[in-house]
């Protein structure tokens, strides 16, 4: 599996506080680690959103969403959950 984050999603962890930005990653790292293993761990939150698309839960208020196409995984922003509604909208 191959994993990459877009630039967008980059911005959008660096506007998380310290605290919110270490719950996504802690919640990125037990993806990756489920998806290398082959067993996605319980509590994710893992939601498909369309096809292709998919939502995490990172917390009670923080989401990220990533996109996975054969063996990659893409993220493509981290935020709450207006935030998500409204890149869905968007794109």
């Amino acid at each position: 599996m191959r994993y990459r984050a877009t630039a967008r999603f980059d911005r959008s962890i660096a506007r998380l506080d310290p605290d919110r930005r270490a719950r996504v990653r802690a919640a990125i790292d037990r993806l990756v680690a489920g998806f290398e293993v082959g067993e996605l761990p319980r509590g994710l939150g893992l939601k498909a959103l369309r096809p292709g698309l998919w939502e995490l839960r990172a917390g009670l208020a923080d989401r990220v969403v990533f996109a996975r196409s054969g063996d990659v995984v893409e993220f493509l922003l981290a935020g709450n959950h207006d935030e998500i509604r409204r890149f869905l909208r968007t794109g």
